[in-house]
């Protein structure tokens, strides 16, 4: 099978043969919630006219090719397309059949407004997050989608985009970006990089409870990708450190993102994975709500 043999294949039917069927289809497009995550409202879009899908909570998208690089976790096109070739022996054309809704812009009557809602804070308050820590940081964006309500926790990025979450929802107001708190008066020499917001507010508490008079959390830059899709973004403003330490998931995709930094600046700048003080849980939100309420002071000393 050659590139353009895989992209006569039809996503609906590609993703058919994993077992994923459209939840709703809004104009041209169809929406599945994403092969990626667990979620409860669908943010994975295909384009029935021109075969390309964009996952919002990603931030990435492409054709049938990008799609098959995501669920088989590889680069390597050889293979992908072997696999792609294996899949279709199996692969029957579906009817697309799920409610049709008419199509709205993403995100409708945008509103950004401090942090302050009850059921948002309740929801940060479950993950162990320091209330005061998340009002400084994030934000509450209020929109429409599809013609309902809804309202999140918003944390900016360098683009002038929004990471969105509450307990339901997870996506991102356009553009994404890499999120990069920098400390304007010293140059740092240390960053500190995380792959979500959330790891990044838990790092925070992590810290303010184990020195709540000096948290000294400006000894260091801070870094979120807000999704590793973003790490070559990430690279160009990570040259200006000598030490980047990584707080990434413990899982294949964390492995890689760092490995990738290392094969940029391995040889020039000092890269520690930090992955190891939260060993045994999937990411540091996991760790401190493990720890809850007693979070044990040796991880703080980084």
């Amino acid at each position: 099978m050659n590139i353009q043999e895989a992209k006569n294949i039809r996503l609906v039917d590609f993703l058919a043969g994993f077992g994923y069927k459209p939840v709703i289809q809004r104009g041209n497009s169809v929406w599945y919630k994403s092969p990626f995550r667990t979620e409860k409202e669908a943010s994975f879009k295909v384009d029935l006219h021109k075969e390309l899908w964009y996952d919002f909570g990603l931030g990435k998208g492409g054709d049938i090719i990008t799609l098959a690089k995501e669920i088989y976790r590889t680069q390597d096109i050889g293979y992908v397309l072997q696999c792609i070739e294996d899949k279709r022996a199996v692969l029957k054309p579906v009817t697309v059949s799920c409610p049709f809704e008419k199509a709205y812009p993403a995100f409708q009557d945008l509103k950004i407004i401090p942090l302050a809602n009850r059921i948002l804070l309740t929801y940060l308050k479950e993950r162990c997050i320091d209330l005061e820590t998340a009002r400084k940081i994030c934000r509450e964006a209020h929109f429409k989608r599809n013609g309902k309500n809804y309202f999140a926790i918003a944390f900016p990025n360098i683009s002038g985009g929004y990471e969105i979450r509450n307990r339901y929802f997870k996506a991102c107001i356009a553009p994404k970006d890499i999120s990069h708190i920098r400390h304007t008066n010293r140059q740092n020499e240390v960053c500190y990089v995380f792959e979500g917001f959330m790891d990044y507010l838990s790092f925070l508490t992590l810290r303010l409870d184990s020195c709540p008079q000096y948290p000294e959390f400006d000894k260091q830059d801070y870094m979120v990708l807000n999704s590793v899709s973003n790490v070559s973004k990430a690279l160009y403003p990570l040259g200006n450190y000598q030490r980047i330490h990584c707080f990434f998931d413990n899982d294949r995709a964390g492995i890689e993102a760092i490995l990738q930094i290392r094969k940029e600046y391995g040889s020039t700048i000092n890269i520690r994975d930090a992955s190891h003080l939260y060993s045994g849980c999937k990411d540091l939100n996991e760790y401190l709500c493990k720890r809850n309420p007693l979070r044990e002071k040796k991880f703080i000393q980084t």
